[in-house]
């Protein structure tokens, strides 16, 4: 099938550039070309316009949002496979990384960003067999628990097994062209990167030390000590590093977490060096677990404990049972604001704080100023109102 899409992405670039080809042949390709054929060659007209289309294509298949009616329909179903496809992509992540240990889960973004640079354009995705494209990334062991009991526990493998993999598995090579795209679209929709131009406030602290002097029930995960949280979080400027929960950035986590995620991380080593080693840290979802994993008998922050489980941005989102679109988004503290792949905490008064990325840290931005597209309240705590408060 590889081979298939790629001459047919051939195919399609070489009559869409050339006038007399295109009046010449169209009637051969829409005659006797293969349905995928077909759908390359409205993909790559719709995206002749350059990369601005490309985004269009991208930010429509992983955020949604409103296509115009004058696409072609194929295009316009594409889109929806892709959006489909990339669900169930999370949904297997999610159960993946249920199976891991010591927060050694996988990259959502990095698998995203490869079935992304892989499938798009292949006709119906999801029928690929997304649960064999996932188990790529892992390796299964079997371990034994203290009381004797075995049990099975994912571990992420190195990217170029993974890749081994997929050639052997999914059939398709990974050339050093999909490594570029997988590269473009992880910068383009992991909130790690520079792209960000609005307004945005840091805290101006630096202490580590974890206060719970303000918070209504210190026993209970509740929404408005989560938003207790992430303002402190935002005060002591903690920073951003992928796959951190508000741990303090030591020198072996630091190591750990540069050959877990050698791009979201790597790409910005010297920089996290600079800025974040030695403090405390977090990425987007981490904000949120941290609080749900925070220990106040001993004022550490654990892993997948108090009953939350060790859950990306999308999968939070996705086992939120309570949520909405923005329109309808309640004025309470402590519920969460998401998009595809990113989520903040909101804190009342039009504010949310956020981990937005590894240049900025932890900020704080207006609600009404950032793409988020619904509310969610997180599945793992209470909800309270000010006057249900604990006396």
């Amino acid at each position: 099938m590889a081979f298939t899409a790629a001459a047919a992405a051939k195919i399609a670039a070489t009559v869409l550039t050339n006038d007399k080809l295109r009046k010449t042949v169209g009637w051969i390709i829409a005659a006797v070309l293969s349905p995928l054929i077909i759908l390359l060659v409205i993909v790559c007209s719709f995206l002749s316009g350059g990369a601005d289309h490309n985004i269009e294509a991208l930010d429509l298949s992983y955020y949604g949002g409103m296509i115009a009616g004058s696409v072609p329909e194929a295009y316009r179903e594409h889109i929806e496979q892709m959006q489909s496809s990339l669900a169930i992509v999370d949904s297997e992540i999610a159960t993946v990384n249920s199976m891991a240990e010591g927060g050694n889960g996988l990259d959502s973004h990095r698998v995203k960003a490869i079935f992304y640079s892989l499938y798009f354009g292949e006709q119906n995705p999801s029928a690929i067999g997304i649960s064999r494209f996932v188990d790529c990334f892992v390796s299964y062991e079997q371990r034994t628990n203290a009381d004797g009991n075995t049990y099975t526990v994912a571990v992420p493998l190195p990217i170029e097994t993974a890749y081994e993999n997929i050639q052997s598995v999914m059939g398709i090579p990974i050339t050093d062209a999909v490594k570029e795209n997988v590269t473009a679209v992880m910068l383009r929709t992991r909130s790690g990167g520079d792209t960000f131009s609005g307004a945005y406030l840091r805290g101006d602290g630096a202490s580590i030390e974890l206060d719970i002097s303000a918070f209504t029930d210190p026993y209970t995960k509740n929404n408005l000590d989560l938003a207790t949280y992430a303002v402190s979080a935002w005060e002591n400027g903690w920073g951003y590093v992928w796959g951190t929960c508000g741990w303090v950035l030591t020198d072996s986590l630091f190591a750990s977490k540069l050959a877990q995620y050698p791009d979201g991380v790597g790409n910005y080593e010297a920089f996290i060096r600079e800025n974040w080693l030695g403090g405390r840290t977090t990425d987007c979802v981490g904000l949120i677990k941290g609080y749900g994993w925070l220990d106040v008998s001993d004022m550490s922050i654990g892993y997948a404990i108090n009953g939350m489980p060790d859950v990306g941005a999308d999968g939070m989102y996705y086992n939120a049972t309570v949520k909405g679109d923005m329109s309808t988004m309640p004025d309470t503290p402590g519920l969460a604001v998401w998009h595809e792949g990113h989520i903040g905490v909101y804190i009342g008064n039009g504010e949310v704080i956020e981990a937005m990325g590894t240049k900025y840290g932890v900020v704080k931005t207006q609600l009404s100023e950032r793409s988020w597209t619904a509310w969610l309240e997180v599945p793992y705590i209470t909800y309270i109102t000010e006057t249900e408060e604990t006396p």
